[in-house]
């Protein structure tokens, strides 16, 4: 049986990766059963940042490493807070400050000018080598206020027109249909389901 590791802190990813994987005949390991020095998201694209996560941790452990980085761009802030969204409003700052915030620097934009959106980079490693890249991106516009319940992250600030719903007002098998995790982590197990055959 495959080995993974999920590499990610967060719970709420770990959550929807090990549902979105849960179909692979494999054992998913986590960081809370893992002692592992954290890696420097040093890069300037979601890509990067999940290639070096990727590699890192392809050096500390033998099997097949799973990370991915992902945030939001909003097209009138100039693709803000991209890759800093996970630290946006700063070191401490929670999910809701976050959304806080953001929702501070739209006041006065028009709904239409609100338009975002969520991107993910999925990368796989192992041994030190990348092994495959998979991306997934969906559109969007910033809510007013926050609305919804679920998920994490900016989510209940993240309308999507075409469920006429917050990301957070979605159950969590809606949102992994089509949200950017959702859509990289689709080629990606299909990208493992291939490697089975």
């Amino acid at each position: 049986m495959r080995e993974i590791l999920l590499a990610t802190r967060n719970r709420g990813k770990v959550e929807e990766l090990k549902a979105h994987l849960a179909g692979l005949p494999a054992r998913l390991h986590t960081f809370d059963e893992l002692s592992l020095p954290p890696a420097s998201e040093t890069g300037s694209t979601f890509e990067e940042n999940s290639r070096i996560k990727a590699l890192h941790f392809s050096h500390l452990v033998d099997y097949l490493v799973l990370a991915d980085d992902s945030g939001l761009e909003v097209e009138v802030l100039g693709g803000e807070p991209g890759v800093h969204s996970a630290r946006f409003g700063g070191p401490g700052a929670s999910d809701q400050q976050r959304c806080q915030l953001l929702l501070k620097r739209l006041e006065g934009t028009a709904w239409e000018d609100r338009r975002a959106r969520f991107v993910c980079a999925v990368v796989l490693a192992q041994k030190g080598k990348v092994v495959k890249i998979f991306r997934g991106e969906v559109d969007g516009i910033i809510a007013f206020a926050p609305r919804g319940s679920s998920g994490f992250g900016y989510d209940p600030i993240f309308y999507y027109p075409h469920a006429a719903k917050t990301f957070a007002e979605m159950t969590a098998e809606e949102k992994l249909e089509i949200s950017h995790r959702g859509v990289a982590l689709d080629q990606c197990v299909r990208y493992l389901e291939e490697l089975e055959t």
